[in-house]
This record gives structure tokens, sequence and C-alpha cells, in this order.
């Protein structure tokens, strides 16, 4: 059982209330309004303990620093390759990539990670 902390409680209240998928540092300056003197190594502990936990997702995006999803359930995401956007998909569950990815493989498959790429309206009007 893991002791409560009004931090991490600030801290996973902050990633539910956005959409943008903000990296650590965002969610450092925004919960140290609420919690002065808090140090951007609690923040990165409590991102990585809430990750553990299955409470919010990391996404690594390759481009720049990991950001941070408020919203744990499996869905799928996008990254822009101009401005670095990442932002949610909203699309069909693509689950049986698993049973095509284990019909050639001994193993076991018990999940998968899909990124989309590309540039994002905002961009291509640009």
């Amino acid at each position: 059982m893991i002791k409560y902390s009004r931090q991490r409680e600030c801290i996973k209240q902050f990633l539910a209330s956005r959409h943008d998928h903000p990296t650590a540092e965002t969610v450092y300056l925004n919960v140290k309004q609420n919690f002065p003197n808090i140090s951007l190594g609690t923040v990165y502990r409590n991102l990585s303990l809430l990750t553990e936990l299955g409470e919010i997702q990391k996404i690594s995006t390759g481009i720049g620093p990991d950001r941070f999803d408020g919203n744990p359930a499996p869905h799928y995401h996008f990254f822009c390759r101009k401005c670095g956007c990442v932002m949610d998909l909203d699309m069909e569950g693509i689950d049986h990539i698993n049973i095509l990815a284990g019909s050639q493989f001994d193993g076991e498959i018990e999940g998968n990670i899909t990124y989309f790429y590309g540039k994002c309206a905002n961009c291509l009007k640009k």
C-alpha cells in the first residue's frame, strides 16, 4: 500500500485536466503553483510511480522529452513531426495486431504500443 500524497494527487489531477500530453517540466511548473517547495525530482519520481501503478501513461516520442497522459485507458497517439504536438487519435482498437504478431512468434504477446506520426492539421495549413 502506497501512502497518500497531496503532491501526487495534484499531479494526477493536473494531468487528468489536460489533453495536450505535457512534459514533466510543464507538470512541475503547474504543480509548483500549489506546492511552491516541490522539486523537479519529486515530480519525476511521482510521474514514474503513477506510470508504474497504471494511473497515467508515459509517452516516449523519440522527439524531445517524454510526455504524460492522464488517461490510462488503452488508446492511440499521433505525433506531429513538424511542431512536436502529441494528440489522442479517436479510432477503433487494433488489438487484433497482437494475434497477427503472435501467429509467427513462439513467445507470448501481451500487448503493443502503436504510435502514428506525420503532420497535424495546423502544420498542413501553414
